[in-house]
């Protein structure tokens, strides 16, 4: 059923209080085709929404907002060394996590916590604490908005990058994403060099290693340092972490010896953009309800009335801040509406 002049609030992480003009849910394809072609949906825009965590609107939206609520988990195969699980497009990311590790499967748990729903995680290659889901995942269903016809989509054919894909560039917005199967393995293969996790995992306690172990350590670690959107509206990391070559980190090192950098496997480094936006003295601070969030800065926050302007505002003097003081441009991870 379509409804009108819905208000969208409570289906954004960041709280922002825009309508839709009009608004339905889906729970499979035949539903989702059915409501593309009868009116309204035939003949105005419209957007796929899942979790609502990561896209900014900064004005209502003119045209049929869909939401994604395809739900089911299944393990549908396995080889040796892997089990193949399938999740519909609208489960929540750290229910499906977590339904992984509670079958002993390892491979996510380092992407415990992350905020939204299964069919978001490949459309911009989420990643935290050293995994993406790239190197995981084994293929997607996905209809074509236009034509309705369902493609798959391999590994290769995603075309990831860091936070990136092909539906966020040359498909974007022509897919609705159905489900998504993940590659999983029997036997684990811990990483725990990235952050603070074998800190946490010390502090924890543990003597013995599991998956079960570092989705606990990641969890306390994401509770610890970014706020829950139930409480404090955001999207989670607002910006992404920028690369550069080894030319331009030698001499920001020079000029900022304290510059925190990760050196990638194409010879560039990848540069902490909490650490750039924290160096311009923004880390906790506020104007009105838009703010950037005191304890890390990558992550913008709606204190309960802000208007989506308001964050994009800010999200833009963060930017031109940082590329004054250090020459590098943020790009934004966030997606504008």
């Amino acid at each position: 059923m379509v409804s009108e002049n819905v208000q969208l609030q409570s289906y954004n992480t960041f709280g922002i209080g825009a309508t839709a003009r009009y608004f339905a849910t889906f729970a499979g394809k035949e539903e989702l085709v059915a409501l593309l072609q009868e009116p309204p949906g035939g003949g105005i825009p419209h957007m796929i929404l899942g979790g609502g965590s990561n896209v900014l609107f900064t004005k209502d939206y003119d045209g049929l907002v869909l939401r994604n609520q395809i739900k089911g988990m299944e393990v549908i195969g396995e080889d040796n060394d892997h089990v193949y699980v399938k999740a519909g497009a609208g489960e929540n990311w750290h229910g499906f996590v977590q339904y992984c590790i509670g079958q002993n499967l390892a491979g996510l748990e380092n992407l415990s916590l992350i905020p939204g729903n299964v069919g978001a995680s490949p459309m911009q290659n989420i990643g935290a604490y050293g995994v993406e889901i790239k190197d995981t995942f084994h293929e997607l269903e996905a209809l074509h908005l236009k034509d309705h016809g369902v493609v798959t989509f391999n590994n290769a054919d995603c075309h990831f990058g860091y936070r990136e894909s092909v539906f966020k560039r040359q498909y974007h917005q022509q897919f609705a994403i159905l489900s998504v199967t993940y590659r999983l393995n029997k036997t684990p293969h811990f990483n725990t060099s990235y952050g603070a996790i074998n800190e946490e995992l010390e502090r924890m306690g543990v003597k013995e290693l599991s998956i079960q172990a570092i989705s606990q350590a990641v969890i306390n670690i994401r509770s610890s340092k970014l706020p829950d959107p139930a409480k404090i509206g955001n999207a989670g990391s607002f910006f992404k972490n920028p690369s550069v070559d080894a030319a331009r980190y030698e001499s920001l090192k020079a000029a900022f010896p304290n510059v925190v950098a990760y050196p990638l496997d194409n010879g560039q480094y990848k540069l902490a953009a909490g650490w750039l936006i924290e160096q311009c003295g923004w880390k906790g601070y506020r104007h009105g309800d838009a703010g950037v969030h005191a304890k890390q800065a990558l992550v913008l926050v709606n204190y309960g009335h802000a208007a989506g302007n308001d964050i994009y505002k800010l999200s833009q003097e963060v930017l031109d801040s940082v590329h004054e003081k250090f020459g590098v441009q943020l790009e934004r991870e966030v997606n504008i509406i």
